[in-house]
């Protein structure tokens, strides 16, 4: 029974393919069987082939030879190939399982953890668990079914002998188990490492503009070497346990083979043995050092396979802040109406985002939503798509608790539109059509031509079929933003949240998307988070956002009638 809890959870991806991998151990089976058959021809070829002076003996035993090696060839290959094949759908089932629920983790995981990490986990760690999955864990079955082989053989050719070959096993074992556990923590280690040089990349490569900017390359390329450095280190220091794990006892069971030599050459010329039975031996004994070897090495595999588990493990342990209830009830089509009820959030460093916010949204009207940076605005923007739950009070859409609802539905209704959205490495109609895969050629361009992108389509050559790049770099800012209004064109929710969605456009610009605006919002409930006036003035409804709490609740118009808070925020806040 396996005791190790890491190992007992990814067995759990192994159960459902028990069934495809019977043919793996049927014919390891038989490719073992057959390797073991080998040397024991060598004792009928001495002993009664070429010392009996027989040649039709040994014409058959070569010809059974030659066979048994092909045919153990063949069932070695295939079982090899078929497990290879299973092992892999095994662990992209769990690299998939942890694709998933990294889905479902909220924001404030992904501006705590770093990417690097992340990527290296999902890539590197499981990548590591397939390797040792695929090389080892075959091998560990047909090397334990050889090893009991060998041991029988030994036993029944030569029990004494078989006893002097034991003198290097006890301390062996020893050394096995002894640097095996210390080399768990270099492997742990050398992941850490390993991921804190992704990261450093991911974070220089993203960031390369300001880098360039602040003239910090060489400041940057010594950071890279103290951190390749630290891995280095790692992973020398990895690497001499493994060899202290795996090749120390290997060393030692040699000396078993020498004193087999030893007292097996004594047996022979004292005739105590025949010389065939001694080399079936010998050819049994330095097969049994293989599969030997082949269990310390795999043992020591398992010690990197387990550090990459414990790791993958501690992804999946992180729970999601938002998750769909059983039962969740289906929306439909909404009309719109939200409100946030009394609603508390807090932050990791102490103190609250909200504190305790109050605000009724009737279905189809629109509200500016404005307030000094770190007020609470965008986290009002990722309560009413659900991308986080409040600590306390409730969201509701429609007079029903977000909480209670199937999450697709909640997503489907609420569309939020950053000021710095994702684009994905694809076409400009390929990024707008994300938000409705199914969505015809017309009604993505009508999506284009609502956002004010014509004029940039006219000027590329492949207008709407453009690949935009890497995160859309070769787009603008102001450009980016536009493709992703288009996008929340073409997904026609019934609450719309633009979350600073103009603020990289300039004034012409703006006054283009504005109109679109204008059609995009009649008729559905719209929250404008803002600081710019004109897309304020715009709205029905103006909530001014302090501090987690609502200070003011009023007219747009009041923004140009007096001085006070409305007018001070536009004034001062870029955030």
């Amino acid at each position: 029974m396996i005791r190790d809890p890491h190992l007992r959870r990814a067995l759990a991806y192994v159960r459902p393919y028990v069934g495809a991998l019977v043919p793996v151990v049927l014919l390891s089976t038989a490719g073992t069987a057959l390797g073991l058959v080998l040397p024991y021809l060598s004792k009928t070829m001495i002993d009664d082939a070429i010392l009996g002076g027989d040649f039709p003996l040994l014409l058959r035993i070569t010809g059974l030879f030659v066979g048994i090696t092909i045919l153990g060839f063949g069932a070695n290959v295939a079982s090899g190939m078929r497990y290879t094949r299973v092992s892999a759908r095994i662990l992209f089932d769990m690299r998939l399982a942890l694709y998933r629920h990294l889905q479902k983790l909220s924001p404030r995981f992904y501006a705590r953890t770093p990417l690097g990490d992340i990527v290296s986990r999902i890539n590197n760690d499981i990548a590591e668990i397939q390797r040792v999955t695929a090389d080892a864990a075959l091998s560990l079955f047909g090397n334990v079914l050889y090893l009991v082989g060998t041991v029988a053989m030994l036993v029944w050719l030569d029990a004494r002998l078989f006893l002097v070959g034991l003198v290097a096993l006890p301390p062996s074992l020893w050394a096995l188990v002894r640097y095996r556990r210390q080399l768990e923590g270099r492997v742990t280690q050398l992941r850490e490492r390993s991921a804190d040089i992704g990261s450093f990349l991911i974070e220089t490569v993203q960031g390369v503009r300001a880098v360039v900017a602040a003239n910090a390359q060489e400041r940057e390329a010594e950071r890279f070497g103290r951190h390749n450095d630290r891995f280095v280190r790692a992973l020398l220091s990895m690497r001499w346990f493994t060899y202290l794990a795996g090749g120390l006892p290997g060393l030692l069971l040699q000396t078993g083979t020498a004193a087999v030599f030893l007292y097996g050459g004594y047996r022979v010329i004292t005739e105590a043995t025949t010389l065939g039975t001694f080399i079936a031996f010998m050819a049994y004994q330095m097969r049994l050092l293989f599969p030997v070897q082949a269990l310390m090495g795999l043992y020591a595999n398992l010690a990197s396979a387990r550090a990459s588990l414990v790791r993958v493990h501690e992804l999946f342990d992180t729970p999601p802040e938002v998750d769909e209830m059983e039962g969740a009830g289906r929306l439909g089509r909404a009309e719109g109406a939200v409100v946030l009820d009394d609603v508390r959030l807090g932050h990791g460093r102490g103190g609250e985002v909200l504190a305790g916010v109050a605000l009724e949204i009737p279905a189809g009207q629109v509200v500016a939503l404005v307030g000094a940076s770190g007020s609470g605005k965008s986290t009002i923007a990722d309560l009413l798509s659900r991308q986080l739950d409040p600590d306390s009070g409730r969201v509701l859409l429609d007079g029903r608790d977000l909480r209670t609802l199937a999450l697709a539905d909640v997503r489907g209704q609420v569309a939020v539109v950053e000021q710095d959205p994702f684009i994905f490495h694809a076409s400009i109609a390929e990024n707008v059509r994300y938000a409705r895969p199914d969505a015809s050629d017309l009604e993505v361009a009508g999506a284009l031509q609502a956002a004010a992108l014509d004029g940039l389509l006219v000027s590329l050559p492949e207008g709407a079929d453009t690949i935009v790049g890497e995160r859309g770099r070769q787009l603008s800012a102001g450009e980016r933003q536009r493709v992703a209004v288009a996008r929340a064109f073409l997904s026609d929710p019934a609450v719309l949240v633009f979350d600073e969605a103009t603020g990289a456009l300039d004034p012409a610009s703006e006054a283009q998307v504005l109109e679109g605006y204008a059609a995009l919002m009649r008729g559905r409930t719209t929250v404008l988070i803002t600081h710019r006036p004109e897309l304020a003035r715009r709205a029905e409804r103006a909530v001014v956002i302090r501090d987690g709490r609502i200070a003011q609740d009023g007219r747009p118009a009041d923004l140009d009638d007096r001085p006070g808070p409305f007018r001070s925020l536009f004034a001062t806040d870029r955030g």
